[in-house]
């Protein structure tokens, strides 16, 4: 659950983010388990104007490193764009 302050909650843990990550996980949180077009999602982080290709990936690579201690992996799709899913490490946990 991403809250309105930027906060995604995951059970008793949680993670706070920086307003474009937060722009960007809600776009990816919203199609959880789909692909998510590199256009869509900038246009969700910068509402206002894409910047560079490069800013993209910068803010995709930091919100991947904020959410995978509660075990959320952010993929690569290539030439279509970004995947949302859970982590297998905490699958295979959760299912034991």
């Amino acid at each position: 659950m991403l809250d309105p302050d930027g906060v995604l909650r995951c059970g008793s843990d949680w993670v706070s983010l920086p307003p474009v990550e937060a722009r960007l996980l809600e776009s990816l949180l919203n199609r959880f388990g789909a692909v998510v077009s590199r256009e869509a999602l900038a246009r969700s982080g910068w509402p206002a104007g894409a910047p560079g290709r490069n800013a993209l990936d910068v803010h995709v690579l930091r919100l991947r490193r904020r959410i995978a201690p509660l075990g959320f992996v952010i993929k690569t799709v290539r030439s279509r764009g970004y995947l949302l899913e859970r982590g297998t490490a905490l699958l295979a946990v959760e299912s034991a």
